[in-house]
């Protein structure tokens, strides 16, 4: 298994290395725990403890009271000041946000209609507004246009249930969605760059590697640096690119930091690693 490993491309790593690696895209990965096995040896130990009130008849398992979930708090339609925003707002919000005639024109990370939906928060206060009890609540919702890689920020008035403001960005590069993920993953799968990808997974679980859906994913924007990659990535920071830290589904890490995804090109190249 080491030969076919070090073989491969994109070689297997251990969770720890890559995790001290790129501490700095990995943060708030939680690796998986194991199920609690300790308990099962305590699953039989209460038929031979002595019994008290309520003992079972002979030969018959003492009834186990029911789990009861506490259901959390209902959550209203509109919340009030710095409150987060609630489902039912940020529904609303993006409806706003994105009319007919934008939805038309953008283009998502997959090529359909409308622009790839990013964030939605609850926008800062104005200047003049940070201690009035009755500013206007607002919402700021991001997205990507990947027919022009634009980003558009509009500001919705929950109150007046219109946009107020609209910002647009050329070469600013926010955080990935998981969309984004997902689909540089497809990407790197189905491309022959990706054959070490799919080697290692093959090592690692006995399979083959056919959908994002079986890694877990989490992604960096990368950005063009001259002369430190191959011309096919000079784009990167205009164009939207991303370095995948793939993990398999309660398994190690595949290393495939040297390869980056254009996601607004849709190709692939590999970062000289020597």
């Amino acid at each position: 298994m080491r030969e076919t490993v070090h073989r491969h491309l994109g070689k297997v790593v251990a969770g720890a290395a890559i995790a001290v690696a790129a501490t700095a895209v990995m943060i708030g990965i939680t690796l998986p725990g194991t199920a609690g096995a300790q308990g099962a040896g305590g699953a039989g130990g209460g038929a031979a403890d002595g019994p008290a009130t309520g003992q079972a008849a002979p030969g018959r398992a003492a009834a186990v009271a029911p789990g009861v979930v506490e259901q959390p708090p209902a959550q209203g339609a509109q919340g009030k000041g710095s409150d987060p925003l609630t489902d039912d707002e940020i529904a609303r919000v993006e409806r706003i946000a994105l009319d007919r005639q934008q939805f038309g024109a953008a283009q998502n990370v997959e090529g359909e209609r409308g622009p790839q939906r990013l964030t939605v928060d609850l926008a800062e206060p104005d200047a003049g507004e940070v201690d009035d009890p009755a500013a206007p609540r607002r919402a700021d919702v991001t997205f990507y246009d990947y027919r022009d890689d634009t980003l558009v920020t509009r500001t919705v008035d929950l109150g007046a249930g219109k946009v107020v403001r609209t910002g647009v960005q050329h070469g600013v590069q926010p955080p990935l969605s998981r969309a984004e993920n997902a689909e540089a993953a497809r990407l790197l799968i189905a491309d022959p760059l990706g054959a070490g990808l799919r080697a290692d997974y093959r090592d690692a679980t006995g399979r083959d590697l056919t959908s994002p859906d079986q890694l877990l994913l989490n992604g960096a924007v990368y950005r063009a640096a001259p002369g430190a990659q191959p011309a096919a990535l000079d784009r990167c920071g205009e164009h939207r690119c991303v370095r995948l830290f793939p993990k398999v589904v309660n398994g190690p890490w595949i290393d495939a930091r040297y390869l980056v995804v254009d996601l607004s090109a849709g190709k692939i190249a590999a970062l000289d690693r020597g």
